[in-house]
């Protein structure tokens, strides 16, 4: 068994162009994921999979000389094709899709969504986002390398091949799916990083926790509701926006 967290990560971005390595609180955001991730037991393996454009050659180096993460390059824009090849080369039985914009993803959130998958023999797919009550940002997925081949070989729409997952957690005939959820409902709070608020937003909370970079989420929750301004500075993006204009590519 090896449980490998696939990092997907590119320079390009239309709204915040080079935002993965974007400073925060002194440390550039690709490299604050891969150490939140890094604290997850469960996890025996990080790759960062970026693509095969010369725009990307500095994010590569960047990881290879700064951190415990490999890299993989495939497609720039079938991204369910780059997750396969990367899971194949690095013989994963198991994978954990993290997106390289969530800089507050949370190494007990990781391991709780690994630990279902592994827990029931009869899952394909485990994750906290298919009914959304944690903070976006704190998405988790983990699923098996035989749902991963699968989707690979049979997904056909372009919103499947760019999110890598929807043909998985879609097919419940064909696919066991589990979904966990936070004990209230944070759904509508933002902490992912797409535009120059979201950004900002970030540098307040990495600032007030300087001295914590593996600062667990829930502090991070009970200093935000006694600080609603910062909490707001992001508030007016809807969640999965990205996912949604791909649908609606679609039906077009």
């Amino acid at each position: 068994m090896k449980i490998v967290a696939i990092i997907q990560a590119r320079m390009g971005s239309s709204r915040l162009p080079r935002k993965v390595l974007s400073d925060i609180a002194g440390r550039t955001m690709i490299d604050r994921i891969i150490e939140r991730v890094s604290a997850a037991s469960l996890i025996d393996e990080i790759v960062v999979a970026t693509t095969l454009s010369k725009d990307d050659d500095v994010l590569a180096g960047h990881v290879l000389a700064g951190s415990a993460a490999g890299v993989f390059r495939g497609s720039m824009d079938d991204v369910l094709s780059r997750y396969y090849e990367c899971a194949r080369l690095h013989g994963a039985t198991h994978i954990v899709r993290i997106t390289a914009d969530d800089p507050l993803k949370d190494p007990q959130i990781i391991d709780r969504a690994v630990r279902l998958l592994l827990d029931d023999a009869s899952l394909a797919y485990c994750s906290n986002t298919i009914a959304p009550t944690f903070p976006e940002g704190l998405d988790v997925e983990a699923f098996t390398f035989a749902a991963l081949e699968t989707a690979h070989r049979e997904a056909q729409l372009p919103s499947e091949r760019e999110h890598v997952t929807p043909y998985i957690w879609k097919n419940s005939a064909l696919f066991k799916a589990m979904n966990f959820t936070h004990d209230t409902e944070l759904q509508d709070w933002r902490w992912t990083v797409d535009k120059p608020q979201d950004l900002e937003f970030m540098q307040h909370v990495y600032t007030q926790f300087q001295d914590q970079p593996l600062v667990p989420y829930q502090a991070v929750i009970k200093w935000l509701e006694s600080n609603p301004h910062i909490r707001l500075l992001n508030a007016d993006t809807i969640r999965n926006e990205g996912y949604f204009k791909s649908l609606k590519s679609e039906e077009k």
